[in-house]
């Protein structure tokens, strides 16, 4: 069992609601030239869930589940970069007010630009619940270490969601990480250069319809663990030969250039110490029990 500083995390209660659907409320246009108007960031979104395929939708970035904001007016600011950062994958929300008081969801991670945290919760609560209605996210995780692997660095992470990865102890200081996918460097797209990523995602670019294709990237799903080689996350996001870095995926594919399905960082190492392999069920839906498991889509 990997041995971790957990005993020695914080553990913050969230106070957060869900995030009205967003949109321009003009034309966009795709990586082609082509206008659209469609659903995009934000909402308590009914029929999309971890688990559902990221790909297929008519949308863009399109967040699965509840998107959740402490200050929907002020997104940059405090209280909600405090939901941001204290709010990591695979801690646990519950609903305390309204008709759908007491429903228990999982976070899946947090989406830049929008500033929403990433909130799955079953359909039938989801109907019940307001925009107005309060969630409290249990926020632990972030400032998670791994005692015998110095070079690999975790973020976003709670410590019950790395138990349930299937990591293995390889030789040579060298940890195996299950993912659905492999992504080359290049890529990498919007998110590049952020000065770290303890909040927010950055995007795989599925522009070219040749490299989606080849590396499986439109077989990703919501909350699919995937690897993201030669890129170091440690202090912001940048391209290091040999490095390689573990992510989330948190939203939807999307039609303009520069971006794809949304990763948040889970674990990153500037050297070869992370060795993925890939595994179909690596989804947190499948690994904890919740939203559209793997075998429901086959």
């Amino acid at each position: 069992m990997l041995r971790t500083n957990e005993k020695n995390l914080v553990e913050f209660l969230l106070q957060c609601q869900p995030g009205q659907p967003r949109t321009r409320g003009n034309w966009e246009v795709d990586h082609h030239g082509t206008p659209f108007i469609l659903p995009s960031i934000g909402g308590i979104t009914l029929n999309v869930q971890a688990g559902d395929p990221a790909f297929g939708w008519a949308g863009d970035h399109i967040e699965p589940g509840v998107s959740c904001t402490a200050d929907t007016n002020k997104p940059f600011e405090h209280p909600n970069v405090g939901l941001q950062i204290y709010s990591c994958a695979g801690n646990r929300a519950t609903v305390a007010t309204g008709e759908a008081k007491g429903a228990e969801g999982i976070v899946l991670g947090h989406h830049g630009g929008s500033e929403h945290v990433i909130v799955d919760f079953p359909r039938d609560f989801k109907e019940k619940m307001l925009y107005s209605d309060t969630i409290v996210i249990r926020g632990r995780g972030q400032g998670l270490g791994l005692q015998d692997y110095p070079d690999i660095t975790l973020f976003n992470l709670d410590p019950d969601l790395l138990k349930a990865m299937n990591i293995r102890e390889l030789e040579g200081g060298v940890l195996e990480v299950p993912v659905t996918t492999i992504v080359p460097a290049v890529c990498m797209g919007s998110g590049i250069g952020s000065a770290h990523v303890a909040k927010g995602d950055y995007d795989i670019m599925t522009s070219d319809a040749d490299t989606v294709r080849e590396y499986g990237i439109d077989r990703i799903r919501f909350g699919d663990f995937v690897a993201l080689l030669d890129h170091d996350n440690r202090f912001g996001r940048a391209y290091r030969k040999g490095a390689v870095t573990i992510g989330i995926v948190v939203h939807s594919n999307c039609l303009e250039a520069g971006h794809g399905p949304g990763v948040t960082t889970l674990m990153t190492s500037p050297s070869p110490r992370i060795r993925p392999v890939i595994d179909p069920g690596a989804n947190i839906a499948d690994l904890l029990g919740f939203g559209t498991r793997k075998a429901e889509l086959t």
